[in-house]
Parts: structure tokens; sequence; C-alpha cells
């Protein structure tokens, strides 16, 4: 099976779930899947309740979480219109003054580095090294450098998200989308426009955040790596860095 220019080999389950576009299915480490890889570092980083943003088509994940008896909850986002609108779906799920993570669901996230988030016990994000990324994870340098850039103030916040760089600094900080918010996110959600790409994007929900509500997020500053499974080309990449773990 062909990905871009890269050949990759999968077994019949692999094919199965990346035909049908759900990468947190896709078993990457002896038999485990992305998503019980992700549930069990949240749960190590004392995070408790889950809820998954699925499409109104994605019965397969409800059906793997009966059957794994995971203690999970579920959101339905209706159109894939981007990552804001994905949150605005979960608005249900979450109580009024609480706190909640937000993650994509094909990276897998450093525990340690979840935990710190947790604790800071206020609005913030990780803020993940370029260089320590491009060394502890298997995201090629080329794709991490049109990561989003994060702008950091002398006190620690997060001044300014950008979402395409045209140029990348050395020691530079970026966005991985793993974020503390507080339920304000949903207005800032609500009120923002479609971008160029035509979705609702976090990161605009974030700036708008800051820009027109006050909102302080504290960057927590990371020197690990995440694992990426953006495409099928990802897969084999992801499951030897976790046989070396």
């Amino acid at each position: 099976m062909r990905d871009g220019l890269a050949e990759v080999t999968l077994t019949p389950e692999q094919q199965r779930f990346a035909g049908e576009g759900i990468k947190a299915l896709i078993p990457v480490a002896g038999g485990r899947t992305l998503l019980e890889l992700i549930l069990e570092n949240l749960t190590s980083a004392g995070f408790s309740e889950v809820c998954l943003v699925i499409g109104p088509e994605h019965d397969a994940i409800r059906d793997f979480c009966s059957s794994k008896e995971l203690d999970v909850r579920f959101a339905v986002q209706d159109k894939p219109l981007g990552t804001a609108d994905a949150v605005l779906a979960a608005e249900g799920c979450v109580a009024e003054d609480e706190l909640f993570l937000v993650v994509n669901s094909d990276n897998l996230y450093p525990v340690d580095s979840l935990r710190r988030l947790r604790e800071t016990n206020r609005p913030a994000m990780l803020a993940f090294e370029r260089e320590a990324l491009i060394e502890c994870s298997n995201i090629p340098a080329e794709r991490i450098a049109k990561f989003a850039t994060v702008e950091i103030d002398a006190s620690g916040l997060l001044r300014r998200i950008v979402e395409k760089p045209e140029q990348v600094y050395p020691g530079s900080f970026v966005s991985m989308n793993a974020w503390l918010f507080s339920p304000s996110i949903f207005a800032a959600c609500s009120s923002i426009e479609l971008s160029e790409r035509g979705e609702y994007e976090i990161t605009a929900a974030v700036q708008y955040a800051i820009d027109k509500l006050g909102e302080k997020f504290t960057a927590v500053k990371s020197s690990e790596g995440v694992l990426d499974l953006s495409s099928r080309s990802d897969i084999d990449s992801v499951s030897k860095f976790l046989k070396t773990k």
C-alpha cells in the first residue's frame, strides 16, 4: 500500500482501520491500539474521565470501547468542521467551572508532560521544544517545521500562536494541541470564523480567548517527544519507537 511516496506494509487489521480513517484503532504495539495507549497515559498522568469526540459514522470506536470495557463517554461531531468545532461538540461533557484537557487522538503524549500540565490547575498548554521533538519523536523535521509556533512572554504566559509560521527560529516552541481549557473556550470557539481551509481552528479560538476574553494560558515547556500517527506511513515508525521503550 502506498502513502505519498512511502511504501508501507500493513497487517490486515491495520489496513482495515487505516482504510476507514480511524487512526486511534490502528494496532501499533503488540496488538495494542493507539487509543489504548493514549488512555493509559492519560490515566497515569492523573486524568480520570474521558470523552471521545467521534463522527456519526464511527460506530467501530463505540464497539471497540465496549468490547474492551473502556470507561469513556462520547460526543458526536456531526461534520468534520475543524478542531474548535470538535471542542464545541464536547461541551455537554464538561461541568461548569471545570478545567478539562483537549488532545489529539492521533498523538501519544508523554505522561510527565501531561501530569505537569494538569498540575498547573489553570488554563495552560504544552509548549514543546522544537529540537527535542525532532530528536525524541517519530516526526520528520520538515513536518515539525510546519507546526504552529508559540510566543511566550517573560512571565511564562502564551502571548501568540502562529498557525503557519513563515520562519522557524532555533530554540522555538511549538504546539501539539495539548490544552487545559476552562469552559470559556466554548465562547471563543463559537465566535471565530472559518479559516482558509474551511474549518474552525482551535488555534484561532485560543487567540480569540487571549485577545477578546482576557484568558491567560500558562505555557508548560516540555523537552519530551510526541508520537504522531498522521498517516499510514507513520504506523511503522510509531511501532518501532514503542518497541524501544
